[in-house]
């Protein structure tokens, strides 16, 4: 071929003296033009024609590739192969033209394999994350372990192309450097093994809801990393922590409250001690037409009444001697009646009101029970709702529910 060239020049007049020299330059640029034109043509109509018909395609999983840029990265490997086979036909064998042309074509295709080969394990990626029941297969962290090794391995390669040397003349060099690379890359040898360890563990997957109060976190984990996990806050800010930091520190996980499709209510409402005393007949007579408190009203007067019974005390002393229903005792036994009824509440797991250890503010009711909901805004609605109705119904009960005077209260008493 590049006797070719130099006859054509030859009958073009060109002198002898010039002659390998534009021989060169005109070998050159038609190596550049051809693979430019094989460039043009594979990505505007050859790869048109393939993306048309992926996106008319009824499989997703090859909707990945154009995602990921996969298709363009192997377009580019066109021209440079096509460089790498045209150099020793049109350029001579005794010019530095032939051997530069084909280093940079060997150079440069390793390096758009390895960026090949990077954008389609991205969209294998994809495809597992949208296809996958569950994820606890760590493969973020596998990928990017495999696409660190690539890398390294291809620049290895590389400069092994440029020094002209086999690339196990530099790989055998490598292991007097082990310490320093394990030096270098001692976060990624810890977070692999941490990632390794999350997935058998099945500790943490992407879509949880965690808390880690150390980092500072409290939202979704939206990927775990090779190195670290990025969390969205609530907030709609991102947290990233050390992958290891999952199995050096404690936190929390709240995937299984999804899974119960429940979600825990616990509050607790605080009762003026000063306002707890017995109850009289009228007001036992006026709570005995509510109808959550019926059977406990039915079943303490029988208690109550065969108590007086075996009790031959003075009537003067009753209050002091005789069991007697107290305003706390009824406000609780409706509380929990109320809750039992309420079908925003799980009747399947624990429902109970309790009192807690009184404090210089008052006497705790603590409400302990599940929303029958996981979402954010219907659980703050039925948690909102439950305590509307219980802090509007205590005086009916004759109790005051505590809280620190205010302003308003000091110009009442005035």
């Amino acid at each position: 071929m590049n006797e070719l060239i130099k006859a054509w020049l030859t009958e073009q007049g060109v002198q002898q003296v010039y002659l390998d020299s534009a021989a060169i330059a005109i070998g050159v640029a038609v190596i550049l033009v051809i693979s430019s034109i094989s460039f043009y043509v594979a990505k505007y109509h050859i790869l048109k024609v393939i993306q048309r018909v992926i996106v008319h395609s009824k499989n997703k999983w090859d909707d990945a590739l154009i995602e990921h840029n996969v298709l363009n990265r192997v377009t580019l490997l066109i021209p440079f192969i096509l460089m790498l086979f045209l150099a020793p036909i049109i350029l001579p064998d005794d010019s530095l033209s032939q051997p530069v042309m084909i280093l940079v074509a060997k150079v440069i295709l390793t390096f758009q394999i390895a960026r090949s080969i990077s954008a389609l394990l991205n969209a294998g990626r994809s495809g597992y994350q949208e296809t996958a029941k569950q994820r606890y297969l760590p493969l973020n962290a596998i990928i990017q372990m495999i696409k660190l090794a690539l890398y390294i391995v291809a620049s290895i390669i590389i400069v092994a192309l440029i020094i002209d040397r086999s690339p196990v003349y530099l790989l055998s060099g490598l292991g007097a450097l082990t310490a320093v690379l394990l030096l270098v890359f001692q976060d990624t040898i810890k977070g692999l093994v941490a990632s390794i360890q999350i997935s058998a563990n099945r500790m943490v997957v992407t879509g949880d809801w965690v808390e880690l109060p150390k980092y500072g976190a409290d939202g979704d984990v939206i990927e775990i990393g090779l190195s670290t996990v990025k969390i969205e806050n609530f907030d709609k800010t991102i947290t990233t922590v050390p992958t290891y930091a999952l199995i050096s520190d404690s936190f929390r996980n709240w995937r299984n409250m999804y899974h119960t499709g429940a979600r825990r209510i616990k509050r607790s409402i605080i009762i003026d001690l000063g306002s707890i005393d017995f109850f009289s007949a009228d007001k036992i007579q006026q709570l005995s037409n509510a109808s959550l408190l019926n059977n406990y009203l039915n079943d303490k007067k029988q208690q109550l009444a065969s108590q007086s019974k075996q009790d031959n005390d003075d009537e003067s002393l009753v209050k002091i001697n005789h069991r007697q229903l107290t305003n706390i005792g009824t406000f609780r036994a409706y509380i929990t009646e109320y809750l039992q009824r309420n079908q925003q509440v799980r009747s399947n797991l624990t429902c109970m009101v309790r009192q807690l250890p009184a404090t210089e503010n008052g006497l705790p009711l603590e409400i302990y029970c599940f929303a029958d909901t996981t979402d954010w805004l219907t659980y703050e609605a039925i948690q909102a709702d439950i305590f509307d109705h219980l802090f509007a119904v205590a005086s009916q009960f004759e109790l005051r529910v505590f809280q620190h005077p205010s302003g308003h209260d000091w110009q009442r008493k005035s």
